[in-house]
Formats: structure tokens, C-alpha cells, sequence
């Protein structure tokens, strides 16, 4: 890794061939570079593209990653972190820590990646060593110290060895290190830990185990200087990598990183990852993508070594390895496979954005997938189609990634785009805690997601969680509302820009035995996303840089001035090497073309470092908002409000009034703790039912909301004080005469919701159906109540309802586009006051409804138990009847005998 023009290449071309991977050096300036395999990066003599090659020191196995160095490109870089075991920074000596060096040191940080150091170009001139090393601890960490004493080597043993072995480390050459050189690289050493501290005073060395365990923490950084293009310090510091590195354990389960897509010359799609546990093998079935339950596995077809252009099949790949797989289609970057968990997001991301220009004729739905492609290679892209300005988007890091993008295409594709104008990329997130709803249930679809929006520390991405009980959702719905969480980026509702740093927890939800569809529970999430995000506080986020300037002291009051005009902060470093040092951060759409300012003003003496600093909150949002002109309740792509269903229809509810109409408890702001349903509340409207309770506490909240009191049929009344919301709500019922009693059984629920007749159903409907039936005879014997059992038959073109007698039950066949549920709905509505009507179902709607007309409810599970109990009375009643006849024959026989007798 280093800042663009440190010398990488030519550090990796030396390497390569110090080792024998390489027979003849090749140059970024001749073009043959082992390394710059694209004709682009040849072209530019920068990398592009990030590369791999095998190579061998001391019998020990390397794997070498060669990143690109341009700011543009350090998204690929990043990527390449996630799978590195240490890192080998580079830094030019003759230009010092730059800007981008401070961003790679500080992703070396995040990423808790051991590093060395190896200065390049200390052949040129004014590459002071002393001085580099002073810039390397004050800039970067007091722990950079300089390994190049302990690593000179003498009769195949460095002066570490020679020391802890109690060999005398004399002056006989200059260049050899003299005891006092090592006593202070000792000192040096144990002033980074108060182990290694304590050590050294006791035996006055340190032992090479403890050294490379505070390698490994990153308590000490391994300094070596050279010169790459004369091959000048190359074998010193790849005996220090050898010496000073351990080799990493890795556990024996299968687990693998995939850190890259690409595509070879004949389009296979490559997966590139580093194998961390176990081993992968040709034919291996790997997991690339769950949805809910479902998970897709993909076949790997070949494993492939590079190294550089060239690559080795291999069967298997071993842990520690990093190969290329075809066979994978569904992978992505930053994907753990196995046992290996997911990378966290980038922390480097574009800060513009701008749009995809086609050429006349071509159609941008045909182009859009073609891009979407280069996407999986380049995540950072966000390829988009923005429906409202209706033109395809991009972001972007920079100039030289569109005139590079713009070759692949060419290339690729045949099609030359052209980049419009940039703009910067905004984000949005919230400042309160806030609950989101989303219902969708258009007609023979159910589905209901609760969410809670909680606001996070700035950097933090989204975050994702599950707070539901099992009882209320099952684990499976649960997991698919994850997944579509995560499956997509949400919008905001200031500007439409993507939303981050807040907390999404799934609290609550429903699902429909019949009616519910994994698609359902989509739209279900998304517009509880939106719901919450329109009743929420937004805050729209802009990009900041970090900068450090570095100008001439009679011009830092300029500096100063240019700084606040900019909305930006600062205070004064010590001054450096004569000139006066500004560090601060400003907004990245104010401070973004400011270096060619610095360099007009300070006539090429000043310079400026310019480091991704995150988000933070817009300096001129008002006028952001006002100059997008983002719509939010008109954006048909993301919409807010839900979709309920009444009488057979679906109906559209806003986002302001959704919460009246949900079936599930919501979040309590006041105590934040979500009320408990009662125990008789099921894992879902699949199994069981709401319960009497429930489906009361949401009438209340609907249909009786606004009413102080109200009657309901069979003499419920509802009693609702309004003077304190914690307060109860009070039933009385008033005396009936008996009356005439219907059992309505909605059919196929029942035999979904009952194991033994959904596993006959599976394989004979009508023989599942007819055992319904019989049992429902069996019950109607024991009750001697109306009994009418309700089938769909809406899907039966030109069906009339039908009716008929099955023994001592009537049984009905809906009519064509009319659901068992509707028929029940419409006889309750016309019958509750004239019968007493009692519905047999699961379905949780269909409970509200008929609860609402006042009838009575009796769930799957329920009627299964008192039917087995009318079951269990019948035979019990049998065979009394039958013991008492066998006794009075018994008796009358005995009788006769003794009158025989």
C-alpha cells in the first residue's frame, strides 16, 4: 500500500525477483511491469486494479496483493484489507508522509492490520533518514522504529540473534551495529509496552517471541529503508518480514472472504477470496445467498492460483491461500462464506455523484444491467436509475476513475458514455427515536412490520437487529425481514439520499397462514422504513474532509480567513521545517478545489492534505433541500403509507394515519417498553389465533376509538374513558334469551391449521375434507347446534354458491371471486343479531372482523380440542350404555338360572 508515485510497483517488481518468481525486472516506465497486467495501467504507469503473485523467501510461502496507490482507486484498495495477515506500507523519502499515507495508516488502524514500513527512494536527494524516522513517529506512531541494526546479518545470524545468544556485536565494519546501537533499539522497543519494559531491565534484551507479538498488536511498526529501483535494501527487509512475522492459525471449519469480482477474457465471473478455515474443494456447494429460509448454493467449478497474468488449477485450496473461483454467481465483496462473518462497510466511499450519459440510440433498461455488472466488480458505483430525473447515476471518486471507467465500458460493452457534472453525495439519518409501521394486504395478501428507528454516534452505518418475540413472528419471517432490510439502501425523506448511522430493530410483526407471500413482507418493510423516517426528525449529512496545510507563515491569516468562509474548522499544529501548520475539517463541497487555491496564493510553496473524515451534519441544508426539490409523499418508488383491506378490497391509508389502523400492538414512546400481548397470542395467524383479548384491544382502537361509548350486538357494551389513556376499558353484558346457535367453520383453516388433515391434504384434498366433515357430524351430535362448514370456490370460473346437506351438517361452496372468509363476514353481518354465531378460523383479520360484529370466536387449536373432548364424552357414554345393558343382561340371566334352579 502506498500514496500514488511512492514507488510500489517497482517495490513489488523487486520483491518478486529477489525472490526468483521473476527472472529480468521489469519497469512501470518500459511497460512490462509482472504486475501492471491491464493495458490501461500500463498506459498511465499507475495500478489500477489490485493483483496477486506467489512468492517464496527462506521457505516461506507469501502471497503478495499489490493495491492501487491513486486516491480514486482506494476503494479497490480497501477492499484488499479484509484478507491481509500484515501490510507493507510504503513511503517515499523523498516526500514523507503525504495525505493519502495518513489515510492508509488510519484504514490500517480500523482494520487492526500489523504493519511494516519500508522507505523507498532514499537514493534521492534530500532523503534525510533521522529526519523521516522523527516525521514517521509524530505523524504516523511512536511505535515506527528502525529494524534495520537488529536485521544485518553476519554468518547467517542478525545481531538480535547474536545478542540474545551472548555473542559480542563489535565495530569491525561500519556497517555492522555496535552494542550501543542495539542497547538503544532495545530501549526504543520497551517503550511501547510495560511488559517489554519490565523484560528488558531484568535480562537487557528482549526475546524475538515477545517482539513479534507486539508486531502482531500493533504496538511496534518495523521500519527498513532502500531504494526499490536499484534493488538497494530488498534482501534486508525480506529476511526482517521472515524474522519478524508469525504464521496465523486458522480453525479447521470452512470459512472464506471473498475481497474482489472480476471477469477473465472469455467473461467467466471470478470470486476472489482467502480461504480462512478448513479447505475448499473443486464441486464444494457453498451458501451465497439466504432469503428467510431459503438459501441458494452454488457449485465451485475451478479454484485458480494467480499469479499476475498466469494462473495454476488447482482441487483445493487450503486455509491461508487466496485463489479465484468461478462457478459463484451470487457473491459479493466483503461476503464471508463458511463460517466467516460478514465485513463491515466500507469506510471509503465516493463523495460525488453524477450521471451516466448514453449515446444517442441506446436504450438505457438494456444498459442499466450491463452496468450493474461493473457494479458487483466495483460496489462504490451505486449504479441507480433515478426515476425522477429519469437518467442513469453514478458515484464516482474522481476524473481519472470516469475516463477509466468510460475505456471499460468501451471495451466491455461497445458503448461510449460520457460522465455529466458531479455533485456531492449527502446522506441522510434521524434524531429521535421513532417507531416505523408498514402494512400491505391488497386482496389474498397479508403482511405487518414494526421497526423502531433509533439515531446512532456518527460512522456507525446501519445496524441491524431483531426484538420480536417468537410467539408473535415466527423465526422464519423474522430472518426474511432481516434480509430485506439489508437487501437494499433506503431513502431518506429530505432529499431522497441514502440513509446511515441509525439502528433498525424489528419489534413486532404478522403473518397470514394462507395469504402471506415472502414478497409481502417487502413492501411491508420498506414502508415501515418510510413511515418512520416521515414521523421522524431527519438530519440531512454532508462529507467533510480532514486537511492539513502546510504554508508559508505570513500567509496563514489568508488561510484562516478561507477556512470560516468555507463553514470549516481549524486550529494551529507546531510549525514544521519553517512553514505554519493549519489542521482542521471543512466540508468536502467547499474545501474540494481549494488546493489549486493554496498553490495560486502561496506560489507553489504551500500544500494541502485532503482526508475522508466521514459525515456530519449539512453546513446548508435548507438550501440543499430547497435546490433538490425532493418530494417525499409523491416518490411512487418508496412510498409511506400502507395498504389495509375491507369488504374484499384493499384500501390506502397515509403515513400520518397508518398506526390507527395496525393489528399489532405498537411501540410505547412514553415508557419505552412494548406492552406484552396476552399469552394466548400466537407465533403467527398461521398456528393459532389472536385471542378474545387482543382482537378486542385493537377494536377499541379502530373501530370504537372515537366514541365514548358504544352498543355491539349480543348487548356488549364498551365503556371508554377518555381522561387517562392507562386507565381500563369496562364491559357489562345485559341478560338474553337463549337463542338459536351457528357453528361457522371456515374449512381449508382448519385443515391447514390441524397437522394430521394438512398431511392428508397434501396428498388427497378430498379425503382430508371428507374427515373434516365427519368429525364436524360427530360434534354437531354432541351439540345440537347449526353446523355449517364454508369452502373457497372462487377460483372455479362460472361457479354459483352451493349448498348441501352432508348427514346431519350443511356445507357451502362459495361462488365464483367469493372467499370462504367473505361468505362468513357476510353471514355474521346479517345473522349476529338474530343467532348466536360462533366462527371456527385462524385467520387473524377474519377474527377482527367477525369479533367486531359481536360473535363469538373459536380458534383452530380450540375446536380440535373440544371436538376430541366431544370425542372422548361419545365414547365414554357408549360404553357406559353399553357396560349398564351387559350388566341388566347379566343380572336377568342370573335371575333366570336361579329360577331354573
Amino acid at each position: 500500500m502506498a500514496h500514488v508515485d511512492s514507488g510500489k510497483t517497482t517495490l513489488s517488481e523487486a520483491l518478486l525477483y529477489a525472490s526468483g518468481t521473476i527472472r529480468k525486472l521489469g519497469k512501470v516506465d518500459t511497460k512490462d511491469a509482472f504486475l501492471d497486467t491491464d493495458a490501461r495501467e500500463r498506459d498511465r504507469g499507475i495500478t489500477i486494479f489490485s493483483k496477486q503473485a506467489e512468492l517464496t523467501w527462506q521457505g516461506m510461502e507469501l502471497t503478495l496483493l499489490d493495491t492501487p496507490g491513486h486516491v480514486d482507486f482506494s476503494a479497490e484498495m480497501e477492499r484488499v484489507l479484509q484478507v491481509l495477515d500484515y501490510a507493507v506500507l510504503l513511503i517515499s523519502g523523498a516526500d514523507g508522509v503525504q495525505g493519502h499515507t495518513q489515510t492508509l495508516w488510519s484504514l490500517l488502524q480500523q482494520y487492526e492490520i500489523p504493519t511494516f514500513l519500508f522507505i523507498n527512494k532514499m537514493d534521492q536527494p534530500g532523503a534525510n533518514k533521522e529526519a523521516l524516522m522523527a516525521e514517521l513517529k509524530s505523524r504516523l506512531s511512536e511505535g515506527c522504529i528502525d529494524f534495520s541494526h537488529a536485521q544485518y546479518m553476519e554468518n547467517g545470524k542478525s545481531a538480535h540473534d547474536r545478542i540474545e545468544q551472548g555473542e559480542y556485536v563489535g565495530r569491525s565494519d561500519s556497517l555492522i551495529p555496535d552494542t550501543e546501537a542495539m542497547e538503544f533499539w532495545y530501549e526504543e522497543l520497551a517503550t511501547c509496552q510495560e511488559e517489554a519494559l519490565e523484560t528488558y531491565l531484568e535480562t537487557g534484551s528482549i526475546p524475538k517471541k515477545q517482539i513479534r507479538d507486539m508486531i502482531t498488536d500493533r504496538l511496534v511498526f518495523p521500519c527498513y529503508f532502500g531504494s526499490a529501483l536499484k534493488m538497494q535494501g530488498i534482501e534486508a527487509f525480506m529476511d526482517g518480514f521472515a524474522e519478524w512475522t508469525e504464521p496465523v492459525q486458522y480453525p479447521p471449519e470452512f470459512s472464506a472472504k471473498v475481497y474482489k469480482i472480476s471477469r477473465d477474457e472469455q467473461g467467466n465471473r471470478l470470486t476472489h477470496l482467502k480461504v480462512t478455515g478448513g479447505t475448499l474443494k473443486v464441486k464444494d456447494l457453498l451458501c451465497t445467498k439466504t432469503e428467510g429460509e431459503d438459501e441458494t448454493l452454488e457449485k465451485v467449478n475451478q479454484i485458480r492460483i494467480y499469479s499476475g497474468e498466469k494462473y495454476e488449477v488447482r482441487q483445493e485450496a487450503e486455509a491461508g491461500e487466496v485463489c479465484a473461483v468461478t462457478g459463484l454467481q451470487e457473491t459479493y465483496p466483503g461476503q464471508g462464506l463458511g463460517e466467516a462473518a460478514e465485513t463491515l462497510p466500507p469506510i471509503l466511499e465516493p463523495v460525488l455523484t453524477c450521471q451516466v450519459c448514453l449515446p444517442e440510440g441506446c436504450d438505457p433498461a438494456v444498459m442499466l444491467p450491463k452496468l450493474k455488472q461493473l457494479e458487483e466488480e466495483q460496489p462504490e458505483l451505486h449504479i441507480i436509475w433515478d426515476e425522477q430525473l429519469q437518467e442513469i447515476q453514478a458515484q464516482i471518486m474522481g476524473e481519472i476513475q470516469t475516463e477509466i471507467l468510460q475505456s471499460v465500458i468501451a471495451e466491455r460493452f461497445g458503448v461510449d458514455v460520457t460522465f455529466g457534472s458531479s455533485h456531492i453525495v449527502y446522506k441522510e439519518t434521524i434524531a429521535n427515536t421513532v417507531e416505523g409501521v408498514g402494512h400491505f394486504e391488497p386482496l389474498r395478501h397479508y403482511a405487518e412490520v414494526h421497526l423502531l428507528l433509533e439515531p446512532l454516534p456518527a460512522g456507525s452505518g446501519l445496524v441491524f437487529a431483531a426484538d420480536c418475540r417468537e410467539e408473535l413472528l415466527d423465526k422464519n419471517w423474522q430472518r426474511l425481514i432481516l434480509t430485506h432490510l439489508m437487501e437494499r439502501e433506503h431513502r431518506g425523506i429530505l432529499t431522497g439520499s441514502v440513509i446511515t448511522d441509525m439502528k433498525l430493530t424489528l419489534i413486532a410483526g404478522r403473518a397470514h397462514q394462507k395469504h402471506t407471500e415472502g414478497g409481502d413482507f417487502r413492501q411491508a418493510t420498506y414502508r415501515a422504513i418510510r413511515q418512520g423516517l416521515m414521523e421522524a426528525e431527519s438530519v440531512l449529512l454532508e462529507p467533510y474532509y480532514e486537511f492539513r496545510m502546510e504554508i508559508p507563515e505570513e500567509m496563514i491569516g489568508r488561510a484562516m480567513t478561507d477556512v470560516e468562509k468555507m463553514s470549516g474548522t481549524f486550529e494551529l499544529a507546531p510549525k514544521e521545517h519553517g512553514f505554519s501548520v493549519l489542521i482542521g475539517k471543512a466540508p468536502v463541497s467547499e474545501i474540494q478545489n481549494y488546493p489549486k487555491e493554496v498553490a495560486a496564493y502561496t506560489k507553489g510553496f504551500g500544500r494541502i492534505f485532503l482526508t475522508p473524515a466521514g459525515y456530519a451534519p449539512c453546513h446548508n441544508a435548507e438550501e440543499v433541500i430547497a435546490a433538490i426539490g425532493y418530494d417525499a409523499e409523491h416518490d411512487t418508488a418508496n412510498p409511506s403509507g400502507s395498504v389495509f383491506c375491507a369488504h374484499g378490497a384493499g384500501f390506502h391509508v397515509p403515513w400520518n394515519e397508518v398506526k390507527k389502523h395496525m393489528h399489532v400492538e405498537g411501540w410505547q414512546p412514553e415508557t419505552a417498553v412494548r406492552e406484552e400481548l396476552p399469552e394466548r397470542a400466537t407465533h403467527s395467524v398461521m398456528d393459532e389465533w389472536i385471542g378474545v383479548d387482543e382482537v378486542d384491544a385493537i377494536l377499541e382502537k379502530t373501530f370504537y376509538a372515537n366514541s365514548g361509548a358504544r352498543t355491539r350486538r349480543n348487548g356488549v357494551v364498551r365503556r371508554r374513558r377518555v381522561e387517562s389513556r392507562s386507565e381500563s376499558v369496562t364491559r357489562s353484558f345485559t341478560p338474553q334469551s337463549r337463542k338459536q346457535e351457528y357453528l361457522l367453520v371456515d374449512g381449508y383453516n382448519i385443515i391447514f391449521a390441524w397437522d394430521e388433515l394438512k398431511e392428508l391434504a397434501r396428498e388427497n384434498m378430498d379425503a382430508a375434507r371428507g374427515v373434516l366433515l365427519d368429525k364436524l357430524c360427530n360434534y354437531q351430535g354432541m351439540k345440537q347446534m347449526e353446523v355449517i362448514a364454508v369452502f373457497d370456490a372462487y377460483r372455479v370460473a362460472g361457479h354459483q354458491t352451493e349448498c348441501s346437506d352432508y348427514h346431519n351438517i350443511h356445507v357451502v361452496f362459495t361462488k365464483e371471486a367469493e372467499t370462504a372468509d367473505q361468505y362468513i363476514e357476510k353471514f355474521a353481518h346479517t345473522n349476529a343479531s338474530k343467532y348466536q354465531v360462533t366462527v371456527a378460523t385462524s385467520d387473524g383479520l377474519e377474527q377482527i372482523i367477525i369479533r367486531g360484529e359481536g360473535c363469538r370466536l373459536l380458534s383452530a387449536r380450540d375446536l380440535h380440542t373440544e371436538m376430541e373432548l366431544s370425542g372422548k364424552q361419545l365414547r365414554e357414554s357408549y360404553l357406559e350404555q353399553t357396560s349398564a345393558k351387559n350388566r341388566l343382561i347379566g343380572e336377568l340371566l342370573e335371575a333366570q338360572k336361579k329360577s331354573e334352579e
